[in-house]
């Protein structure tokens, strides 16, 4: 069975509303998933998933700490986590806060990695993004976003 690991670092609870919006999604296509909170996260945790979505809100246009510490000791699996399905998303407290550019520092990250990553040229490109708490067009992008990366991950593992 396909699996994918949601984590996230949340302050405020709207990052981890997106990351409830992504998990369901990700269930709905048959895909095993664990939530989890990024403190929570264990290395290992990491090699077992066949996907890895991460989520942090913005601050000073990247990432939290937390999340930045996470993928820096990520490096202990450096060329084993290549093929997995990658993906991010990030909330922030106003429009052009920098949710492109945490996404993108995330999705980096899951590049250097040997991960496969998705856009999507019709929603948020690079990733799912909320300003302040999530409203229902930030909710359904999440979905949107679980759901391919749901699909993705059964078809490379043939699911």
């Amino acid at each position: 069975m396909a699996t994918a690991l949601i984590c996230s670092y949340s302050k405020t609870g709207h990052t981890r509303r997106m990351a409830e919006a992504i998990n369901e999604a990700m269930i709905g296509t048959g895909v095993k998933t664990k939530l989890v909170d990024v403190a929570d996260v264990l290395l290992e945790d990491l090699e077992a998933a066949d996907a890895i979505i991460l989520g942090s809100p913005t601050y000073y246009g990247t990432m939290a700490a937390p999340m930045k510490d996470l993928i820096d000791r990520s490096v202990k699996y450096h060329g084993k986590l290549a093929g997995k399905v990658g993906g991010a998303f990030s909330s922030s407290g106003m429009l052009g806060g920098g949710n492109e550019t945490t996404v993108l520092s995330m999705l980096e990250a899951l590049l250097i990695h040997g991960m496969i990553v998705i856009g999507s040229p019709k929603i948020a490109h690079y990733g799912p993004i909320a300003i302040g708490d999530p409203d229902a067009k930030a909710l359904q992008e999440c979905h949107a976003y679980g759901k391919r990366l749901g699909e993705l991950t059964l078809a490379l593992t043939h699911g």
